[in-house]
């Protein structure tokens, strides 16, 4: 597992908890990124690290497949509740 280089941003609101429920299912960035792909969500791995640095934003498709893939509620995604 590498350690991230760059400081936590500020362009998205959900991007440590997409990593920590990612992290808690033992799935692996591939992992998500080619369920994306069957639901049609274009994200190579560059754009997932970036998702979960929050140093980039996230589309509202991308949001509603990340939360079907996580098993989490959007509503957890962006508050932690």
């Amino acid at each position: 597992m590498r350690l991230r280089k760059q400081p936590i941003g500020d362009k998205n609101l959900i991007g440590l908890r997409v990593e920590e429920a990612r992290k808690n299912q033992g799935m692996k960035q591939k992992e998500l990124l080619a369920q994306l792909q069957v639901r049609g969500v274009d994200m190579n791995s560059s754009g997932l690290s970036k998702l979960e640095g929050q140093i980039r934003c996230v589309s509202d498709f991308e949001l509603l497949a990340i939360s079907e893939i996580l098993n989490v509620s959007i509503s957890w995604l962006l508050t932690g509740k």
